[in-house]
């Protein structure tokens, strides 16, 4: 025999591949994603169970005046004041949207196209600030404007992203001089 025939008769086929063993592993990891998902939802649900004490969002008057700012942008959810990990999801508060802000003299008219639009009313503003953070959602220092109101006596803040980021701190400062003209008028 020559040297090159050696050489072939060596050669051994490749392993066969256990397709049996992989597809029970494909099945397997699809139900522990399956599985995963579904606690994910049940914590979803049992959150909004546990918020179930938040009264219904008020929503916009017929009338709501002429408007003092008007904003486009992203919704990022709502979360207990000063907590921004404790995302509230009762009424809707935890779904991401889009957002169309409308501030008048009556409040914060908040309109999300696919999800559901509430109104905070002049009176249960409390503040507004720069914000870089809610739960889910982290920017740049002052990427976010932070509306805190009372609902149900209690205090949410909601997380807003306009579209042009240069107008948060034009909102910040008209709503808190709306809230400061109202303490300074129920002073007198």
């Amino acid at each position: 025999m020559t040297p090159v025939i050696l050489l072939a008769a060596q050669k051994e086929s490749a392993e066969v591949t256990d397709w049996a063993a992989r597809i029970g592993w494909v099945v397997g990891l699809g139900l522990f994603v399956a599985l995963v998902y579904w606690l994910m939802r049940e914590g979803w649900k049992w959150r909004g169970t546990l918020q179930s004490d938040l009264p219904e969002l008020p929503t916009a008057p017929d009338d709501l005046g002429p408007a003092r700012l008007s904003m486009s942008g992203r919704y990022h959810g709502s979360t207990t004041a000063g907590q921004w990990l404790d995302r509230i999801v009762a009424h809707g508060l935890g779904t991401r949207s889009q957002v169309r802000l409308t501030l008048t003299d009556a409040g914060l008219d908040v309109v999300r196209p696919g999800a559901s639009d509430f109104f905070v009313p002049a009176g249960a503003l409390r503040e507004a600030v720069l914000g870089k953070g809610i739960a889910g959602k982290v920017l740049t220092e002052g990427g976010l404007l932070l509306v805190t109101w009372e609902h149900g006596g209690k205090l949410i803040d909601s997380g807003f992203r306009s579209d042009h980021a240069a107008e948060h701190t034009q909102w910040v400062d008209t709503i808190n001089s709306m809230i400061n003209k109202r303490e300074t008028e129920g002073a007198r």
